[in-house]
């Protein structure tokens, strides 16, 4: 029995964090498969591209004009001379990429498996979410990684390559996505880029040209749902820092909040001070090297936290929808 109670206590221990409770979710349906629109478009004979658009186009009915129009930048007429010779020209340009990927991503079992854990929770806490459906594609270097459609969410390839693909190191690339970015575009990011397309289908972005502080908290309740929808998973993937500049923020906390609060108008709606603590950088802006670049969405995340701490009571839809500035004020947010 002293075992068995030993067992039971562990596993609580194991299924806290940060003092929360880890609901069982296994009894929630959330089937995952996912579909492949580049194995069928990269199929396509040169030689015969109107047939083989065709195929597609009935393959994917649902995605096709999402790719055709919002990737490729073409309309719908499969035999016109532009889209013969733009799918012709993306064909031959990207079929190395393509090679590449469909080895890496020749299984894709466990990254189904992590997203249906994730919806599970997804549904736990949003009971009536429709998921939406998974489909990869690749795109040219610009497109999205990542997009949710009317139908899907789609999972561009091309930027998830892994960390070392040479591609992503030539000068157009950098150009685009310095190393401080591409170094992201790996498979373990799926899963965790997949829920922060969720979270911004649930509680749509309102921040933009707000002021600094709100925008900070905003962000920081983005982090704060993937806590739950995916709990257990590292904070270093959550926030994309590097294990160094995640161990640095966790170290410096109190440091970074009064460097803010001192030197800062929390109030401020000037882009370069709010691109300063959001925007994506190699580090933030007069602070240590060691830093992380968006350190801001970091600092609100631990406001949520410490709010959503003093209001046990409260769901997690009910903090999403409180106000930024009710939260700094009930939070009592003092690190040291």
């Amino acid at each position: 029995m002293g075992r068995l109670y030993f067992i039971m206590a562990l596993l609580f221990l194991i299924s806290c964090k940060n003092g929360k409770h880890i609901p069982d979710v296994s009894h929630i349906e959330a089937d995952i498969n996912i579909e492949r629109f580049e194995k069928s478009f990269f199929q396509i004979d040169t030689n015969h591209i109107t047939t083989g658009l065709q195929k597609t186009r009935d393959e994917f009915p649902l995605f096709y004009k999402d790719f055709m129009m919002g990737i490729l930048q073409l309309n719908l007429n499969d035999s016109s001379n532009a889209t013969q010779e733009i799918v012709k020209s993306f064909l031959g340009s990207y079929s190395s990429l393509n090679d590449t990927l469909q080895m890496m991503y020749k299984d894709m079992s466990q990254i189904e498996n992590k997203l249906e854990e994730n919806f599970r929770f997804v549904k736990y806490y949003f009971p009536n979410y429709k998921i939406p459906g998974i489909i990869t594609f690749i795109g040219t270097l610009d497109a999205p990684g990542i997009a949710l459609t009317n139908d899907y969410i789609a999972v561009g390839l091309h930027q998830y390559a892994g960390n070392n693909f040479s591609g992503y190191k030539s000068m157009e690339a950098q150009q685009l996505y310095p190393t401080y970015i591409s170094r992201r575009f790996a498979p373990e990011y799926i899963p965790v880029n997949s829920m922060k397309i969720v979270s911004e289908d649930l509680f749509p972005e309102q921040s933009a040209g707000r002021p600094l502080i709100e925008q900070i908290i905003e962000n920081g309740k983005r982090l704060f749902l993937i806590d739950h929808f995916m709990p257990g998973t590292p904070d270093s993937l959550k926030t994309g820092y590097t294990k160094s500049q995640q161990e640095w923020v966790v170290e410096n906390e109190g440091l970074i909040w009064n460097y803010i609060i001192q030197n800062e108008n929390l109030y401020s709606i000037d882009p370069i001070v709010i691109q300063t603590y959001i925007g994506e950088s190699p580090f933030t802006q007069n602070m240590p090297q060691a830093s992380p670049g968006n350190i801001g969405q970091w600092v609100g995340w631990q406001i949520i936290r410490k709010y959503a701490e003093n209001h046990s009571e409260k769901s997690i839809a009910e903090i999403m929808k409180t106000s930024p500035r009710t939260i700094l004020d009930e939070a009592k947010y003092k690190p040291k």
